[in-house]
């Protein structure tokens, strides 16, 4: 922790232009061969980033690597859930077929994959058929961005944090070795917990902006220790149980704070210089985004623990 917070506190707020993710991606990893923790990763990269997309980027990568621990540091990820249909389980048609020692194949489509241009490996949901309950049986596969029959296609830039690339996939009769599907099943061990792996790193990422940009602006030290008491709290969640319905409702906590210091900032922007003013006026929409899940996440913890009086 103290390590942490002497960076925060100490490291020069003065970012480094990035100009392409490849800028980014360089800068990230010299900052995961400095810490350990995954989270501590994520708030370093986001503190180093010029700008919010690329703070994203290293909570995404963070989380990720949270998520499956045996991913080495030095690659770069992307996880393929969302079709034509959405990301809910009965929506997925992505097909891993072939069984026993010998090679499966992937077919199918993804429609949209954050850092997918950009990634080296994929990390694919897919369905091995129905179970009794006519449910689909889901895996995740883990497999090289430039495997033989592996098309990703660039989507254009989304209207906010346009920085960070998407794309579509299609695979075609795409040979996968049985090591490379990941053990449990797809939903429940890697999808479901996801969201909330995600949530802790990427607010963690935007939090360490967020503290850059108020020191290199001279925000008042009341606003930037706000900031930096979020951010001992989101560290701690970000190493408790993500299935954990009490961990659900903390962070829904955390992030109403989050945002409840936020929408307070006010005038405090007209300290920031114009480029990174109009950034964040452009790319805040980012924190929106899977809203209704953060809801639905908020709602099903409260039911699960409700007590009789």
């Amino acid at each position: 922790m103290d390590e942490l917070l002497r960076f925060l506190l100490t490291e020069s707020p003065v970012p480094t232009t990035l100009g392409s993710i490849e800028d980014w991606w360089r800068q990230h990893l010299r900052l995961a061969s400095r810490f350990s923790l995954l989270v501590d990763v994520a708030f370093t990269g986001g503190f180093a980033a010029d700008r919010l997309g690329y703070a994203f980027a290293s909570g995404y990568h963070s989380a990720l690597r949270s998520l499956l621990p045996a991913l080495p540091r030095d690659r770069r990820y992307a996880l393929c859930v969302t079709e034509a249909q959405g990301g809910h389980p009965s929506a997925m048609n992505t097909r891993l077929t072939g069984a026993g020692d010998g090679p499966q194949r992937l077919e199918g489509s993804k429609a949209f994959i954050t850092l997918g241009t950009a990634a080296d490996e994929l990390l694919v949901v897919a369905t091995e058929g129905q179970d009794a309950q006519g449910r689909n049986r889901l895996r995740l596969v883990r497999l090289d961005s430039r495997r033989a029959g592996v098309t990703l296609t660039e989507l254009p830039p989304t209207p906010f944090v346009p920085e960070v690339p998407h794309a579509e996939l299609r695979l075609n009769e795409v040979e996968v070795a049985p090591e490379e599907v990941l053990p449990g099943d797809g939903y429940e061990r890697y999808v479901k917990p996801f969201r909330t792996v995600e949530d802790c790193h990427v607010f963690a990422a935007v939090l360490g902006w967020l503290i850059q940009v108020a020191r290199r602006s001279g925000w008042p030290d009341e606003v930037r220790e706000e900031l930096l008491a979020l951010a001992v709290t989101m560290r701690g969640l970000a190493q408790s149980d993500p299935a954990s319905p009490a961990v659900h409702l903390a962070l829904s906590g955390a992030i109403d704070l989050f945002r409840a210091r936020v929408d307070g900032l006010g005038t405090l922007w007209e300290r920031v210089d114009t480029q990174t003013r109009e950034r964040w006026e452009r790319d805040r929409l980012l924190l929106n985004v899977a809203g209704k899940v953060r809801a639905k996440r908020r709602e099903t913890a409260r039911q699960k623990l409700i007590t009789p009086e």
